[in-house]
C-alpha cells in the first residue's frame, strides 16, 4: 500500500442506515493503494459502534459525527462521498463545513431539499408507510442484504452478518441547509440502475435536469461499494480531479 504523496487527496466516505465503514474496505482499500487519504468512519450507534444505540441518537448526531472527524483530523479539500441515508449526512456536513468540501458524491442516495426528513425526502407512495414503519419502533431491524439486490451468496452474508440496527429518529429529523452542493467544485449522483424498485429513481429524475450536477448510472445494486468497488474507486477518483 502506498503512503500518501504531496498530491493525496482527502476522501471521507459516509455509509448509509444499518451499516458501519466497514462496508467501504474493497474501495478504500483501492483508494489507499494509489497514496490517497481515506476516511469511513462508523456513525453513531452502528456496527463497531452498536453500543452507544439510544432513542436519542438522530441524524444530527451523525451529521457531528463526520464534522467532528474533519475538524479533528484537520481536512481540507474533501471528496464527500454518501451512500443512501449517507446522502442526509453528508449534506448536513456540506452545509456545516461548506468551505472544506471540494466535491459531493452522491451514492445511489438521498439528496434532501431544505427541510426535508428522509422520510419527507422519499417518493410520495412511499412516504406514509415509511412514518409508520419508523415511528412504530425507535430501533429499526436492518433488511436482508438480498433485498438489496445483491447477488452473490457470499456477498450477501458478508453484509447480512454486519449490519446492525438503524436508530429510527435519523429517519424522521428534517435537515435545515442551503442546498450545499451549489457551492462546491463538483456534485455527482451515482444511481444504481440494478436496484428497483427504488426510491432513487425520483432523485435522479429530479437531478438530471438541474444544473451543476454529473449522472452517472453503474449495473448493480443498491450496494455499489459493495459489488462494483472498482467501478466506484474510479469514480471517486475522477470526481477529485480538478
Amino acid at each position: 500500500m502506498n503512503p500518501p504523496s504531496a498530491s493525496a487527496r482527502h476522501f471521507v466516505l459516509v455509509h448509509g442506515a444499518w451499516h458501519g465503514g466497514w462496508c467501504w474496505r474493497r474501495v478504500s482499500d483501492r483508494l489507499l493503494a494509489a497514496g490517497h487519504r481515506v476516511f469511513t468512519p462508523t456513525l453513531t450507534g452502528l456496527a463497531d459502534r452498536a453500543h452507544l444505540l439510544t432513542p436519542e441518537v438522530n441524524l444530527m448526531t451523525h451529521v457531528q459525527d463526520v464534522v467532528g472527524l474533519i475538524q479533528s483530523e484537520e481536512l481540507e479539500d474533501i471528496v464527500l462521498c454518501g451512500h443512501s441515508y449517507g446522502g442526509m449526512v453528508i449534506t448536513g456536513v456540506a452545509e456545516a463545513l461548506r468551505s472544506r468540501i471540494d466535491a459531493l458524491v452522491y451514492l445511489d442516495a438521498f439528496v434532501p431539499e431544505p427541510h426535508q426528513s428522509l422520510v419527507d425526502a422519499m417518493p410520495e407512495d412511499r412516504r406514509e408507510k415509511a412514518r409508520v414503519a419508523f415511528g412504530s419502533n425507535w430501533r429499526i431491524p436492518s433488511p436482508s442484504a438480498a433485498s438489496w439486490k445483491i447477488t452473490s451468496p457470499e456477498d450477501q452474508a458478508w453484509v447480512d452478518r454486519r449490519t446492525s440496527d438503524q436508530p429510527a429518529a435519523c429517519m424522521l429529523q428534517a435537515l435545515e441547509h442551503d442546498r450545499p452542493w451549489a457551492h462546491v467544485r463538483k456534485a455527482v449522483y451515482i444511481r444504481a440502475a440494478g436496484y428497483d424498485p427504488s426510491p432513487f429513481a425520483s432523485v435522479e429524475d429530479r437531478l438530471k435536469n438541474a444544473p451543476g450536477w454529473e449522472m452517472e448510472r453503474v449495473a448493480c445494486g443498491h450496494e455499489v461499494m459493495v459489488q462494483e468497488p472498482e467501478w466506484l474507486a474510479q469514480r471517486l477518483l475522477a470526481a477529485a480531479q480538478r
